[in-house]
C-alpha cells in the first residue's frame, strides 16, 4: 500500500531544518500525500522556535498544491513529570500536537519515572502523536506505553529517521519491532513517521517500512494508509 499522510516534518523555523513551508509542500504533493503535519520543535529545543510563532500560524493557507498542510508543534517532554514545554494557549493554535524526548532538554530518571513520564504526556489531552518513543534516548517500558496509547488513541510513531544507520540509534531497531509486536498484540494502531528535515525525506519511511514486514505487522493498523480514519482517530477537524 502507498502511505497518504506524514504527520511529522520540520522547517528552516525549526532551526535544524532546510526547507521553507512551501517547499514541503510542493514535495508532498509530488509524493502524493494528502495530509502533510508540518511540527515545528518547540522552544526548549536549541534554536527552535519562540511561542510567538505558534500564535501566528492562523495565517498560513491550510491547502498548498492539492495537500491539506496541519500546521503544528513537537512539544518536548521536559523530565519525569511529563511536563510539556508550551501552554494550552499555544495548543489551541495547532492543529496538531506532537510531543517526544529529546536528549537536549530532558531531564531523566530511572525506566520506571521515564516510563510514567511518557505515559503522562500520552495522557495530555492535548497530546496526539508520541514522537520516537523507541529511539532510545529514554530508558522506557513499552508494555504500559502502549496500553495508555490505546485507552487514550494517541499514536506512537515508527520514526523512520531514528533507524538510519548513521544515527548510530543502536536501540531503536529492537526497541521499534518490540513496539510493533505489542501493538499487533494489543491491535493498537501506529504512524509512520519521517521526521523530515529536508524537503526530500517527506514521506521517506524506508527504514521504518521493513519492520512492518519483520513483525507481519496489519495495514489496517498502520494510520498512513487511511487519512479519513486517522483524523477521526486523533479527533483532528480538517481545515
Amino acid at each position: 500500500m502507498i502511505p497518504l499522510i506524514d504527520l511529522h516534518t520540520h522547517t528552516i523555523a525549526s532551526g535544524h531544518a532546510y526547507s521553507t513551508i512551501q517547499e514541503m509542500a510542493q514535495a508532498a504533493s509530488e509524493r502524493g500525500i494528502k495530509i502533510l503535519g508540518i511540527t515545528e520543535h518547540a522552544p526548549s529545543l536549541p534554536g527552535a522556535c519562540q511561542p510567538i510563532y505558534f500564535r501566528n500560524l492562523h495565517v498560513v493557507p491550510r491547502q498548498m498544491y492539492g495537500v491539506c498542510l496541519l500546521m503544528g508543534v513537537e512539544l518536548n517532554i521536559l523530565d519525569t513529570t511529563g511536563r510539556l514545554d508550551l501552554d494550552e494557549t499555544h495548543y489551541r493554535c495547532c492543529d496538531i500536537r506532537v510531543a517526544g524526548i529529546h536528549s537536549l532538554c530532558w531531564q531523566g530518571g530511572t525506566r520506571t519515572q521515564n516510563t510514567d513520564a511518557m505515559i503522562a504526556a500520552i495522557e495530555n489531552p492535548w497530546t496526539h502523536i508520541i514522537s520516537h518513543p523507541a529511539d532510545g534516548t529514554a530508558e522506557l517500558d513499552f508494555e504500559p506505553i502502549v496500553r495508555a496509547a490505546a485507552r487514550t488513541q494517541t499514536l506512537l510513531e515508527i520514526n523512520s529517521s531514528s533507524l538510519i544507520p548513521a544515527r548510530g540509534k543502536k536501540a531503536a531497531r529492537p526497541n521499534n519491532l518490540e513496539v510493533l509486536r505489542l501493538c499487533r498484540q494489543m491491535d493498537v494502531p501506529v504512524i509512520l513517521g519521517s521526521d523530515a528535515h529536508i524537503s526530500f525525506s517527506i514521506a521517506d519511511y524506508r527504514y521504518a517500512l521493513p519492520l512492518l514486514s519483520e513483525t507481519d505487522f496489519p495495514d489496517e493498523l498502520v494510520m498512513n494508509y487511511w487519512p479519513v480514519e486517522a483524523m477521526k482517530y486523533l479527533r483532528i477537524d480538517m481545515p
